[in-house]
């Protein structure tokens, strides 16, 4: 009789081992397809069309790597004084990145018109971190930091991470880790870059 309740117990365990982990999946399922596909470049090209120059010149180096480092960066900063700016800090070797860069397009689509967006490359392989571009296509350029110095001077923690300017071009908000969802995304955006400050 023990051992029939041992059984009993078991397979009472087992089914709710086994409902748990489809229910688990369902909710996995869910929040993939409800999050839904980045758009592709002809759509990307047509939703941002019309938008300001400065912001149209970002568009019009999507997916590009560009030379200069932080340098450069922090010149395209000041560029973009005026508008809201989010930088993406990623890398090819970096998991969580993948995970987050179509998040990024889809919100940057969305956004592009009113809001910049950047990335910067950490410590990469040039030739990985462009396949990964071509893998997961942007409507921005990122700029390359090779030697850390951009992730060193920002006190960053990880890969990835995001910041967010003002339009006054202060640094409000540090994010780490991956932006899983575009609601998340677009709640630090209206919280943190759109500030008047």
């Amino acid at each position: 009789m023990r051992i029939a309740a041992i059984i009993a117990a078991a397979a009472v365990l087992g089914g709710v081992v086994i409902i748990g982990l489809q229910q688990a999946r369902s909710e996995t399922d869910g929040q993939t397809s409800t999050a839904g596909a980045a758009p592709s470049a002809s759509e990307a090209q047509q939703r941002l069309a019309g938008s300001p120059p400065p912001l149209a010149a970002l568009h019009a180096q999507a997916g590009e790597l560009l030379a200069g480092g932080p340098a450069a960066l922090d010149e395209r900063l000041t560029e973009l004084r005026g508008y809201p700016i989010v930088v993406n800090v990623w890398a090819s070797w970096c998991g969580p990145c993948r995970q987050e860069m179509p998040v990024f397009e889809r919100v940057s689509v969305e956004r592009g018109r009113k809001v910049a967006f950047l990335g910067v490359d950490l410590k990469d392989n040039i030739a990985a971190a462009q396949r990964l571009l071509r893998e997961f296509p942007v409507s921005y350029p990122s700029y390359g930091d090779p030697d850390g110095e951009f992730f060193s001077d920002n006190g960053l923690a990880g890969v990835p991470s995001t910041i967010f300017y003002s339009r006054a071009g202060k640094r409000q908000m540090v994010h780490s880790g991956p932006y899983l969802t575009s609601s998340d995304l677009n709640t630090d955006i209206d919280r943190y870059a759109l500030v008047a400050k």
